[in-house]
């Protein structure tokens, strides 16, 4: 059950990139580069269904993952297990599933009660999960593994820039500059926010 739980972890973080780059290839109006990995799921896209079963399932899949964690980390301290366990759901329901079922529009001058929902779910979701990395390194330096503690600060702190460029890529004063570059900056946000995380899943693969 351990080994099934460690690669829920890495299917749900990989697929977040993969899937929403393959998808992106089928949307000709769609920018990686400009546009949010959510405006994948919007009423007129042409992969929305796809995209809405594949956030269910990530979601799904980082739920399956929540065991491990706590088996992996309780011993070292159980308070900040709690707390990894408790910001890795708010991100599975808010940023995943809640995607599945609310989504945003393809321009967000137009604004339902459904993006709404997502809005919040996303933002709450998303600033838990900046500081995952965060407990990562903490409980990695108590475990005794300062080669993934180190990374994980490393990843912390590039996570935490990302999402700045990503907050202030939907403001209007950078709207004709290359801060405007939403999904480029949440695409890398992501990376860095999933990297300590997937590092300590490989490794709990291998001792299995």
């Amino acid at each position: 059950m351990t080994k099934i739980g460690w690669i829920a972890l890495l299917a749900a973080m990989a697929g977040d990139i993969l899937v929403s780059s393959l998808l992106a290839l089928l949307y000709k109006d769609y920018s990686s580069i400009k546009m949010s990995i959510s405006a994948l799921g919007n009423p007129q896209s042409p992969v929305r269904t796809p995209f809405n079963i594949w956030m269910l399932a990530e979601g799904i899949l980082f739920l399956i993952a929540l065991p491990v964690l706590y088996k992996h980390y309780h011993s070292v301290s159980g308070g900040l297990t709690y707390t990894l366990i408790a910001f890795v759901t708010v991100f599975a329901i808010g940023a995943c599933i809640f995607t599945c079922f609310f989504s945003v529009n393809e321009t967000k001058d137009v604004v339902t009660t459904a993006s709404k929902i997502h809005g919040a779910g996303s933002v709450i979701g998303f600033m838990l999960f900046l500081f995952v990395p965060l407990l990562i390194a903490i409980l990695s330096f108590k475990n005794s593994e300062s080669v993934i503690g180190v990374i994980s600060i490393i990843c912390f702190v590039a996570a935490l820039v990302f999402f700045a460029l990503f907050v202030m890529s939907d403001k209007e004063e950078f709207a004709n500059t290359a801060i405007a570059s939403e999904g480029l900056w949440q695409r890398l946000n992501l990376i860095f926010m999933y990297m300590p995380l997937f590092i300590v899943a490989v490794k709990g693969i291998i001792k299995e």
